[in-house]
């Protein structure tokens, strides 16, 4: 896919077929496909297709998200589409909270790494909370956590853990971790030198090692649920009015983890110190 080209999932043929699989009333083939908007992130391309069908049909969308692969990322070997691919096919399908955007087709393919995810469209129903870097207001960051709460509680110690949903970190791959951890600090702070205050170096050298004991409780495999892994406020639509619920998106990143992991990360790494102090302790609550 190179240019202007699409890829087969935008075909109409395509479209009809994964729309029918999505048991949809559909009594209407879709006979030609508009490109609304196209653009491109990190990691993946973004495309709004306008849909439009032989004849006037109720209760199917109009138009849709198809979200596919970067070329460059594709050859360079980052395998970005698979974990989220994964997501929509064995997560979000054994959901019955609608937390998160319809999937109508998700596939990723191993031989080749192409990937794409046919989703539901909710330009016009939500929107993110802000424009990037501004926080949103309190109101919104109730919303935002009440849904990550819910989806948390979805999977709270779910039987499924491990088995056909996720995967468990081993102690290798723990081990391999802190290593990496270790070797980026030593790097990082021989390059900054004395320009990194002292009591920030010492944070830094706490964490490290307490980092086997802050996977204890990872390891009983209990208490644990999955988490988004990219949980700022960015990756949540919000609705426009009150029909419709926050739907998380973005999902690259989830895995089996510590509920605490998406707030931490939600409010930590993207809040200042005091806007944290003001809000943090009511929305743990």
């Amino acid at each position: 896919m190179t240019g202007n080209q699409l890829p087969r999932a935008a075909d109409a043929a395509h479209i009809t077929e994964a729309l029918s699989r999505s048991n949809l009333p559909l009594e209407s083939r879709v006979r030609e496909v508009v490109v609304e908007s196209s653009r491109a992130t990190i990691l993946s391309r973004i495309i709004r297709l306008r849909l439009i069908y032989d004849h006037a049909a109720a209760g199917v969308p109009t138009s849709v998200i198809l979200k596919t692969g970067l070329p460059e990322r594709i050859r360079s070997g980052w395998k970005a589409g698979q974990q989220e691919v994964a997501f929509y096919s064995n997560v979000a399908a054994a959901m019955e909270q609608h937390l998160v955007p319809r999937c109508y087709d998700a596939h990723w393919d191993a031989a080749t790494d192409n990937w794409h995810l046919l989703l539901e469209d909710l330009t016009d129903t939500h929107a993110i909370p802000t424009a990037w870097p501004l926080p949103p207001t309190t109101k919104q960051c109730e919303a935002i956590v009440e849904t990550l709460a819910r989806f948390h509680a979805a999977w709270w110690d779910d039987p499924r853990l491990g088995s056909s949903i996720g995967t468990w970190r081993d102690t290798a791959a723990s081990e391999r971790l802190l290593h990496d951890l270790t070797t980026h600090f030593t790097r990082f702070t021989e390059r900054l030198g004395d320009a990194l205050p002292r009591e920030r170096r010492m944070l830094y050298q706490r964490f490290l090692a307490a980092f086997p004991s802050l996977l204890e409780r990872y390891n009983t495999h209990r208490n644990v649920t999955l988490v988004h892994g990219d949980a700022h406020v960015w990756n949540i639509f919000l609705p426009r009015g009150d029909r419709d619920g926050p739907r998380l998106f973005d999902w690259d990143g989830w895995r089996i983890g510590i509920a605490a992991s998406d707030l931490a990360y939600m409010m930590a790494v993207h809040w200042y110190p005091d806007r944290r102090r003001r809000l943090e302790h009511t929305l743990l609550d």
